[in-house]
């Protein structure tokens, strides 16, 4: 495998259960907390839920909540607040969302030059009520609900000039799309790629009723891999991923947080009990295509971010395909276990964005290098059998070491199955940047839609340069200059971290922007070299 095969990771931004952004999400995650919110009887009553239901015993008053999924900054993208009110909540978020992984990846689609795609999907749609039809407004209403306008309304609205994509493989969705963006990145369809998915139900007050033997928890915890597994939680969330071609990161001196080694998806076919049934051939094939596509031995992978439903049939399913899978690529080197985790047991399952949220997960461990553990785990499900596998399940926070270079696995599958696994690589270790270049004053410049927005975002700047692992000035300068321009605008010069926090603290400040100065051009008139030296011809 060459860099010339491989993808980037270059920026993320997300929304799950517990986590407004990907610092949050970071930090439960390292924290082994579960994220899914239980509603007492009063807020349920509160929330218009029928009372039959309710009050059903098995009922289990459980679900994953997007934080401020209610919410949408229609006036940042130009949306009224007629056509706000026809989208869907999943296309809103998602909006918010693409745009901050832009900002995150320091890329202005208007001044880079690149084509730049878009590959995403969407979960279930709700009918609209009835008797709200108004022919007049039917085609923006279709436009803001279907999911077919899910990644052509986010490139509208950021000016992405490449390939538009609209993704939908129910549970696996958000991970085939990072599939489909890799490809076309190699293809050179686009120089830029954002990944992702979204899912948000609202309102989101609710729960479900649990089944034995279906894949919704008893107890609204999902206890994946364990002994006690009952099932999942349902939840919502958005993530999107930022990808460019390894060798056109390397050379533009981007922050890579993970190297995408090698993608692969399948389908099952109908050699499984049921349509919605898992099949281990179809999961085993998928894990040992991107394998070597990745050019690596399965022994070379420390984990895996399972699909990890917590149900007492699909894990054994999907620990049998790895362990098959794992087996077939094995070069008999592997000196330690491999160890497997899952963020269900974390945030629930987010349907379409499931797959985006373990490999968002995934990307995190690698660049932290560190393992995270994973919650409400005891003991194994004897079914699983690990003992005659390499694998042991991920359980405390703790870094990762390894000899060689850090490999991860990613594992999504949807009902109906198409299966996607990815293989992650930590990112090069590159030599840091010129230290006379990094020295002395740099400015940073700030913008932002409105003061408001100005003023949160120096207090985080300011905040971020005086933690203990501040960027370098020049880091974040470059960057800053990258991001897409807005009116209200703040700059100060620093040359340290604690210059810089102390400036941004101090300085409160707004300038709006003027608008650009217009191009003139000048033709002067027929010029003639004087006949004589110091006289007008």
């Amino acid at each position: 495998m060459t860099q010339e095969n491989s993808v980037a990771v270059v920026g993320l931004s997300c929304r799950f259960p517990g986590a407004h952004n990907v610092e949050e999400y970071w930090r439960n995650l390292c924290a082994g907390i579960d994220s899914i919110t239980h509603f007492d009887r009063s807020t349920l009553d509160a929330s218009g839920l029928d009372t039959a239901l309710v009050t059903d015993p098995r009922f289990v008053p459980a679900r994953g909540v997007v934080p401020d999924g209610e919410l949408f900054d229609r006036e940042f993208f130009g949306i009224s607040a007629a056509e706000a009110a026809t989208m869907d909540p999943q296309h809103r978020v998602f909006l918010e969302c693409a745009a901050q992984a832009l900002d995150d990846a320091g890329i202005d689609p208007d001044r880079s030059g690149k084509w730049t795609g878009l590959f995403a999907g969407g979960d279930h749609t709700p009918a609209p009520p009835a008797g709200s039809v108004d022919t007049a407004t039917a085609t923006q209403r279709l436009i803001g609900r279907e999911k077919d306008f899910l990644a052509t309304r986010a490139a509208y609205k950021l000016d992405l000039r490449g390939p538009a994509i609209t993704v939908q493989t129910a549970c696996s969705t958000g991970l085939v799309a990072v599939h489909q963006a890799c490809q076309a990145l190699l293809g050179h369809e686009c120089d830029v790629a954002l990944a992702g998915a979204t899912a948000l139900h609202l309102p989101q007050v609710g729960g479900h009723l649990h089944q034995e033997g279906s894949i919704l928890s008893a107890d609204g915890r999902c206890r994946a891999f364990d002994a006690d597994a009952s099932g999942t939680v349902n939840s919502g969330g958005v993530g999107v991923v930022v990808l460019k071609r390894l060798t056109d990161a390397l050379e533009n001196g981007d922050r890579i947080l993970a190297v995408i080694r090698g993608s692969a998806v399948n389908n099952d076919g109908r050699e499984k009990v049921g349509y919605t049934a898992p099949s281990v051939a179809g999961q085993r094939d998928v894990i040992r295509m991107a394998l070597a596509r990745a050019g690596v031995s399965s022994d070379e992978i420390g984990y895996v971010e399972a699909h990890g439903t917590g149900t007492p049939v699909g894990d054994p399913v999907e620990v049998a395909a790895l362990t098959a899978a794992f087996a077939a690529e094995s070069e008999g080197s592997r000196t330690g276990p491999c160890l497997l985790g899952t963020v269900k047991a974390n945030i629930g399952h987010a349907g379409a964005a499931a797959g985006i949220a373990g490999l968002i997960k995934a990307a995190l461990m690698l660049h932290h290098r560190v393992f995270v553990p994973t919650p409400h785990f005891s003991r194994p499900n004897p079914a699983l059998d690990l003992d005659a596998s390499p694998f042991r399940i991920s359980t405390e926070h703790r870094p990762w070491e390894q000899a060689g270079p850090r490999l991860a696995g990613v594992s999504s599958f949807g009902i109906g199955g198409t299966n996607a696994h990815l293989v992650l690589e930590e990112p090069p270790r590159t030599e840091p940047g010129d230290l006379d270049e990094a020295e002395g004053a740099h400015a940073l410049c700030l913008s932002a839609a409105t003061p408001e927005a100005l003023h949160t975002m120096r207090t985080r700047l300011a905040d971020r340069f005086g933690a203990a692992d501040a960027p370098r000035p020049a880091d974040a300068a470059r960057t800053l200059a990258a991001r897409r321009r807005f009116p209200y605008r703040l700059s100060v010069v620093a040359g340290t971290a604690a210059e810089a926090a102390a400036l941004l603290r101090d300085t409160d400040r707004t300038t709006r922007a003027a608008q650009a100065p217009r191009v003139a051009f000048l033709f002067p008139g027929p010029f003639q070299v004087p006949a004589t030296p110091g006289t007008c011809a």
